[in-house]
């Protein structure tokens, strides 16, 4: 997922901001719990609040993170 995750990120960088934690980091357990996490990978899409708009568990394709990209960032 890495690489495809990393392309979006430099496509999108002027208009999402990407935050990656290790989640094995104890210091990451607040936002485990926050977040419901459950088993990797998991991704969130959060909007300017910090309410989660979108939440993929597993394999992402780039079509539908960009559709939910493109969601949110028409709003």
């Amino acid at each position: 997922m890495a690489p495809i995750v990393h392309g979006l990120e430099a496509k999108y960088y002027t208009r999402i901001t990407f935050v990656y934690l290790d989640i094995d980091d104890p210091r990451n357990e607040e936002f485990k719990r926050q977040f419901g996490f459950r088993s990797q990978p998991e991704f969130y899409l959060l909007d300017g609040q910090g309410n989660i708009v979108k939440k993929w568990v597993g394999r992402v394709s780039v079509e539908d993170f960009e559709a939910a990209f493109i969601e949110i960032l028409d709003e």
